[in-house]
């Protein structure tokens, strides 16, 4: 299938590389000269105007990797030309801006995917056979941490604009620990939290404290910090009879790692299995690969808007509770 990419920065550049066999055909970004250099190493055209990529009769699948604002403005526009769509995550910047999305998209008959590729990496694969098979037992709460420290000028950068990415890092990484957290917990009936900014000076927080709580009371203790001076990433997942943990994604964030800690009879020391996943991060691919089999099944993706909106509602309900 051909694919089409707005948005040119780093996670465009990814994506661009991670298209499981697709073909790119065209890009497009406000910035010309950023649009021109990823088409360059693809063969493909370029464009400053989002529209005309997603009117190209030879685009089928529209990947939007744009500042939070613009994508479901660009989802919709996409979705009205009848095309597929991958939009990053958040996929906008509050749950209620995603309701004409969800419409529109079940209007067309077409297939919206979030870009929630966390899901994708091989530590959580297994983890998801380990659940799946019952050898965690019930689960009964998640406990996770997610943060990087930023760069010189982070303050200035859209991320730090609430008009342009709606919230702080509770909306961006927070989002992928909810995703996480919720897909094997399921839905929260409950959130509190507390979205402190502490070192930045930008009007959106830089740490965002989460407490989730299911019907069932199972509970979802997250962390997502723009103070971690060193990066991290955490996912423990306790159940009745095993914690499964994994710790690190690659690159910065240190070699991925999961840890299967099974609790004997007696209690005591469990028996204990860890898996190192070293190498490049194919969680992109393994995601991409997936939607192409929802378009060619016709099937529903596994982390559609439904799943961004759920998400996106939680962080709403903590930024209304805070004042944000």
């Amino acid at each position: 299938m051909n694919v089409g990419i707005v948005g040119c920065g780093l996670i465009g550049q990814k994506r661009a590389a991670a298209l499981a066999g697709a073909t790119l055909v065209a890009c497009a970004d406000v910035s010309y000269d950023r649009a021109q250099a990823l088409a360059a190493r693809h063969s493909a055209a370029a464009m400053a105007d989002w529209r005309k990529l997603v009117a190209l009769p030879a685009v089928q699948i529209v990947v939007v990797a744009t500042p939070h604002d613009q994508l479901p403005i660009v989802t919709l526009g996409a979705i009205q030309t009848g095309k597929h769509v991958l939009v990053e995550k958040p996929a906008a910047r509050s749950a209620e801006e995603l309701d004409p999305v969800i419409a529109a998209a079940r209007k067309a008959g077409v297939r919206v995917r979030v870009g929630f590729n966390h899901r994708y990496h091989p530590s959580f694969l297994r983890m998801r056979q380990i659940v799946a098979a019952g050898e965690a037992g019930e689960l009964m709460f998640v406990r996770a941490s997610y943060g990087h420290g930023g760069r010189p000028g982070y303050e200035k950068e859209w991320r730090a604009a609430k008009a342009i990415a709606g919230g702080g890092e509770m909306i961006d990484q927070g989002m992928h620990l909810i995703d996480l957290a919720r897909l094997f917990l399921g839905d929260f009936t409950s959130a509190r939290g507390s979205t402190p900014t502490y070192f930045w000076n930008m009007p959106v927080e830089d740490n965002g404290f989460m407490l989730l709580e299911t019907a069932q009371r199972q509970v979802a203790f997250l962390h997502a910090s723009w103070t971690e001076w060193r990066n991290t990433f955490s996912f423990g997942l306790y159940g009745r009879t095993a914690k499964l943990e994994v710790t690190g994604l690659g690159g910065s964030y240190g070699d991925e790692r999961l840890a299967f800690y099974k609790m004997s009879p007696n209690l005591g020391p469990p028996e204990t299995t860890i898996w190192e996943f070293r190498g490049p991060d194919t969680s992109w691919e393994v995601e991409f690969r997936e939607f192409l089999d929802d378009i060619r099944l016709n099937r529903e993706p596994a982390a559609g808007l439904n799943d961004a909106r759920a998400a996106l509602d939680v962080v709403g309900r903590i930024y209304r509770e805070q004042g944000r």
